[in-house]
């Protein structure tokens, strides 16, 4: 549905609007960083760019930006949440498990225009 393959076992979190009549996607996922790189690396068959250190985050381009009509590039963006300072993403659900992920896959996929 998104145009990209969800990593197995993710949890839709939410979606909002990117603006410019384009959403983007939040999953969470107890799987690691590197293990969802791997995974993304793998179905996207491109290396994608490392963007931060820290907190680490992972980019690949999905599509062609278009200034003119796009918020955001289409993209898969992998984020590490868990560090010294934190213990991770919080689950929007109430008394979802687990608590806290990890890591997050946020998805903003090409548009249908």
């Amino acid at each position: 549905m998104l145009g990209v393959p969800i990593y197995p076992g993710a949890q839709f979190l939410v979606s909002y609007d990117a603006g410019r009549g384009q959403r983007f996607y939040l999953f969470g996922t107890t799987a690691s960083f590197v293990d969802l790189v791997t995974f993304y690396r793998n179905a996207l068959k491109q290396r994608g760019d490392l963007v931060f250190d820290a907190p680490a985050t992972h980019q690949f381009d999905v599509g062609k930006f278009r200034e003119d009509t796009m918020a955001f590039p289409p993209g898969v963006t992998i984020k590490d949440f868990q560090s010294q300072i934190s213990q991770g993403y919080p689950n929007p659900k109430l008394g979802g498990q687990p608590a806290r992920f990890p890591t997050v896959i946020q998805i903003v996929p090409v548009p249908d225009r």
